[in-house]
């Protein structure tokens, strides 16, 4: 079976904010509702890539079950990149470094 993501890996690309961050962030805040996730480094509102890893984390700590099998974080990596390809965007910190190199 493949391992998913470790606690250390980045869920949140666009400010680094790893899975680790997340669930003690939950654990530790309580938050009412997922998009609160988001006062956690600011997880979710770059990209928008992670908001759905952030929802499925808030349900797990509701409902304190693992629902389905994760991602590796390769697997992860390149599914938020076809993302981003898609929305023919770039996520915030892509943004930042095209802007600071102009």
């Amino acid at each position: 079976m493949i391992a998913g993501m470790e606690l250390d890996d980045q869920v949140c690309y666009c400010f680094h904010v790893s899975k680790r961050k997340i669930l003690n962030y939950i654990r530790l805040h309580h938050p009412r509702r997922a998009s609160q996730i988001s006062e956690c480094g600011g997880a979710g509102t770059g990209c928008g890539w992670c908001v759905p890893y952030l929802q499925r984390y808030f349900r797990e700590s509701q409902q304190e079950q693992i629902s389905e099998p994760e991602l590796t974080p390769a697997e992860y990596e390149a599914k938020r990149a076809e993302y981003i390809k898609a929305r023919k965007g770039q996520s915030s910190s892509e943004d930042e470094e095209t802007a600071a190199s102009e």
